[in-house]
């Protein structure tokens, strides 16, 4: 029986160890039952998985990821809790805490050397909210190993990375993550239900990586470069953003041989588009 996630155990572990919440790590600990169940759930995770985790903390979910998970690799920047990590785990054998921050791993590196005769690698995690983004987009560029990934995040953070076209949180960050991704808001999380609260609500959400991407940039750079561009003043017109690199009599050529009107806005129109635009750039224009 899990453990680890409420909330008496976890004030206890903070005045037993005198811990100090730091906030440069993000660090606000989950203590429901009942959302960590859940997570696990949608996760779909069982003892034939490599499970990769980010910001264990106290090990809340870690816990719940060792029962279910074949083994667990959990990375934790905090050295000052990691004793404590392990002794709250001490039950348990399939898991390795790496003292590291992930955005300075070589992670195809550690999941081929733990993977062993695992079927399947994921990434199940409560995010540290001031790094979420960074830590997405560079394992997506990084590794294609990671075929399903559920995350706590910010809400809204959340909501732009599973933005659909014609709605106010659609962006360039949609388009980058669902380009490598199909993506999906799975939960609302209170913020009542961390240790310490943090300012604003969480969401739960799964990326499940695509096979071969639906739609294939002849250059992968460019079209990250484009998206950013197009949604770069979100007021203006696409012409208008566009305008700020491109001749606009290239626009409108490009534009006219999509049939799409001249006063479009980037949020109108798909990823299947802004790739066919980046296709399109790379093979007729000319700096």
């Amino acid at each position: 029986m899990p453990k680890i996630g409420n909330s008496n155990f976890v004030n206890q572990k903070i005045n037993e160890n005198n811990i100090y919440i730091k906030k440069k790590f993000g660090q606000n600990f989950l203590v429901d039952q009942n959302v960590l169940s859940e997570i696990i759930n949608k996760s779909e995770i069982t003892k034939e998985d490599l499970v990769i985790e980010i910001g264990p903390g106290l090990g809340s979910l870690t816990e719940r990821l060792c029962i279910s998970a074949g083994f667990v690799l959990a990375y934790e920047i905090d050295s000052d809790l990691i004793p404590i990590l392990k002794d709250n785990l001490k039950e348990f054998d399939n898991y390795l805490i790496i003292n590291k921050d992930i955005l300075d791993v070589d992670i195809n590196k550690d999941i081929n050397e733990y993977k062993k005769n695992y079927k399947n690698i994921y990434l199940v995690a409560n995010l540290p909210y001031y790094i979420t983004t960074p830590i997405i987009l560079g394992l997506l560029s990084k590794t294609k190993e990671i075929k399903r990934y559920v995350m706590m995040m910010q809400e809204e953070v959340a909501d732009r990375i599973c933005g659909k076209p014609k709605t106010k949180d659609y962006n360039a960050l949609s388009l980058a993550i669902q380009y490598r991704a199909t993506s999906q808001k799975l939960f609302k999380v209170s913020r009542n239900v961390f240790i310490p609260s943090p300012n604003v609500d969480s969401a739960v959400i799964r990326l499940d990586l695509y096979d071969e991407e639906p739609y294939k940039a002849i250059d992968e750079e460019l079209y990250f470069e484009f998206i950013r561009l197009a949604f770069s003043q979100r007021r203006k017109t696409l012409i208008n953003n566009l305008s700020n690199k491109y001749e606009k009599q290239f626009i409108l050529k490009m534009l006219n041989n999509f049939n799409i009107k001249e006063n479009i806005r980037a949020e109108e129109l798909d990823l299947k588009t802004f790739v066919d635009f980046t296709n399109y750039i790379k093979e007729n224009y000319n700096e």
